[in-house]
């Protein structure tokens, strides 16, 4: 196992800070909150528009000592928040740089995590796509995250500025025997068959919870 842990939460738009003051007073140092649109959970509701909002992406790197007392803290702190309220999980972190040191984790081969994460990168418009595929594998809902693109030397140019693509990203938590399933969904939609249409990639969880009144 690493000797850091990447602490993900996903919650309502608003409630990230909320959730940052608690870990930060259990021993996390600080984290970074993203702007999410989070899915419906069924292909009918994102027909009728229903289960989609706006959501908070909160990520930060514990020690891995200092690991459960977050948690802890961050679930105490929804624990009167309406059920369902938002995600928590970790994943290993294999190296972590603070003012240009590197410090190295430990080796992650072994892991028996039951929960996988899938992070998809595609070009602006396409992640409801996505999530659809993978829902069709078995997978629920997904948060999507505004990103951009990096120019490169020869990336193409107009009016002598580069043109960088929007990109969204998608991420989502499935059960470890659905994975390959949701990858391979994801893999045969006509819209990524072009190159540069997306990437893909997956990592273990572990200390996946609901937050919110149980």
């Amino acid at each position: 196992m690493s000797s850091f842990k990447l602490i993900y939460c996903v919650v309502p738009h608003d409630k990230g800070e909320k959730l940052t003051r608690a870990a930060m007073e259990s021993g996390c140092r600080g984290g970074t909150v993203m702007m999410g649109r989070g899915l419906a959970s069924s292909n009918l509701s994102a027909v009728l528009g229903l289960g989609e909002s706006t959501k908070d992406v909160l990520m930060m790197i514990v020690d891995e000592e200092v690991k459960e007392a977050v948690k802890e803290a961050v679930i105490r702190s929804t624990c009167r928040e309406k059920r369902k309220f938002g995600e928590f999980f970790t994943t290993d972190v294999d190296s972590v740089m603070k003012t240009g040191n590197i410090t190295e984790g430990t080796d992650m081969q072994g892991s028996d995590a039951k929960m996988e994460m899938i992070n998809v990168i595609v070009n602006k418009g396409y992640a409801d796509d996505v999530m659809a595929a993978a829902r069709s594998a078995g997978a629920g809902g997904g948060t999507v995250v505004n990103a951009r693109g990096t120019a490169r030397e020869n990336d193409e140019r107009f009016f002598g500025v580069h043109i960088v693509p929007e990109k969204e990203m998608l991420i989502m938590v499935v059960p470890s025997d659905k994975k390959e399933a949701v990858l391979k969904k994801i893999q045969e939609l006509r819209c990524l068959k072009e190159p540069g249409m997306g990437i893909a990639f997956s990592s273990p969880v572990d200390d996946f919870a609901l937050l919110g009144k149980k």
